[in-house]
């Protein structure tokens, strides 16, 4: 199987990229934009917020093929926390704490519940 044809394997990295958007869109204008009026940090975080969209949404039509709606949302979710931890850590200076490690832990636990036949 083409790994482009898979649509498991497209909606993720879609959804992944769409993520990376999603957290500078929501998050970034508190380091770089913190001195800033409000309205201003969301004209901004909007126009990032523009490209979370545009994979965002075809991303979840493929994603709807292969999967329920459930499905999809957990995959979300468990990117969501895949990009976010590292941004935090990275980005925004924050400590890693065993809180990520223990969400994961949660999430595999939907994972299982959500996918399992």
């Amino acid at each position: 199987m083409n790994l482009i044809s898979n649509p498991l394997l497209v909606t993720a990295l879609m959804l992944a990229v769409s993520n990376l958007f999603m957290t500078f869109a929501w998050y970034g204008h508190l380091k770089n934009l913190a001195t800033s009026p409000w309205y201003i940090a969301a004209l901004v975080s909007w126009g990032i917020a523009l490209f979370e969209y545009l994979l965002q949404v075809p991303a979840n039509r493929i994603g709807y093929t292969a999967m329920n709606l459930g499905q999809l949302k957990i995959l979300q979710e468990i990117i969501t926390l895949s990009v976010f931890v590292p941004f935090a850590v990275l980005y925004m200076n924050q400590p890693l704490k065993w809180d990520y490690l223990y969400a994961g832990l949660c999430l595999m636990g939907a994972v299982y519940f959500i996918f399992r036949a």
